[in-house]
């Protein structure tokens, strides 16, 4: 009959220099799978590192293509060129302030707004931006938010004349010529309530020149509903026109006219 003791441990035979090789081999397979694992991030790193130098690249060229193609004044080929490298580059602001220029050049203020204003989200410190922002809304006609948008670039580069000289001082004289243009509609329409009144006369229908010039009227009509004018055609064919009085009328010759009303 098979008897159950208590079963010894498996390494409890193991020589203590055996034990010892056991563990360093234990080490080193720890320390080659840890520089395996590092291998393998900055392997990871360095192929994202490598994708975005591509981009970049890649976006650098199509960023000069674009600008090639729109000093040649061909703008849609340009602004394709921009969108494509929008793809690979979309915090580019640069893609986008050229791209608002461009679009100002075909006459399309709304995009060349938006434009300019996504070029600011991504670089809130391009006086660039800030000027093309503000042509653009000239475009539109908010001259208001053309001046601050100059003001704003003006505030992070000072010592730019053209922004000074051109755009913000163009800004301004079209603010007062609008100014004076509310100006002169207002005084206008106020001219035009003003001549609407005057043309209806305050007339004092009681008074005695008034009355008398009634009366002149109820008389000359009275007098002519006294007179009856009557023609006379005559059998010949002549017409004779007569005017009788209620107190003495005429009575023609029947025999040789014929009267009519």
């Amino acid at each position: 009959m098979a008897s159950f003791g208590w079963k010894r441990k498996i390494g409890e035979k193991v020589s203590k220099a055996t034990s010892q090789q056991f563990e360093a081999e234990a080490a080193d397979d720890k320390d080659l799978a840890d520089d395996d694992d590092a291998n393998w991030v900055h392997a990871t790193k360095r192929r994202k590192e490598i994708l975005l130098e591509d981009c970049i690249k890649k976006s650098k060229e199509l960023k000069d293509e674009g600008a090639n193609l729109a000093e040649n004044r061909r703008y849609r080929e340009a602004i394709k060129k921009w969108d494509e490298a929008l793809q690979l580059t979309p915090e580019d602001a640069t893609l986008y302030e050229m791209k608002s220029q461009v679009l100002m050049s075909l006459h399309e203020m709304f995009p060349a707004v938006h434009a300019a204003e996504m070029a600011i989200q991504r670089n809130p410190r391009s006086w660039d931006a800030w000027q093309t922002l503000g042509r653009a809304q000239l475009g539109l006609g908010e001259i208001a938010l053309a001046i601050r948008s100059f003001q704003v670039s003006l505030h992070i580069f000072p010592m730019n004349p053209e922004v000074w000289k051109e755009d913000l001082s163009w800004a301004r004289k079209l603010h007062e010529q609008q100014k004076a243009t509310k100006t002169e509609a207002v005084q206008a329409l106020a001219n035009k309530k003003e001549l609407a009144q005057e043309a209806i006369p305050d007339y004092d229908f009681e008074s005695d020149e008034i009355v008398a010039v009634c009366a002149a009227i109820a008389e000359k009509e009275k007098a002519l509903s006294a007179a009856k004018t009557v023609v006379i055609v005559s059998a010949s064919g002549a017409v004779e026109t007569v005017t009788e009085k209620e107190n003495c009328p005429t009575t023609p010759d029947e025999t040789l006219f014929i009267r009519a009303r």
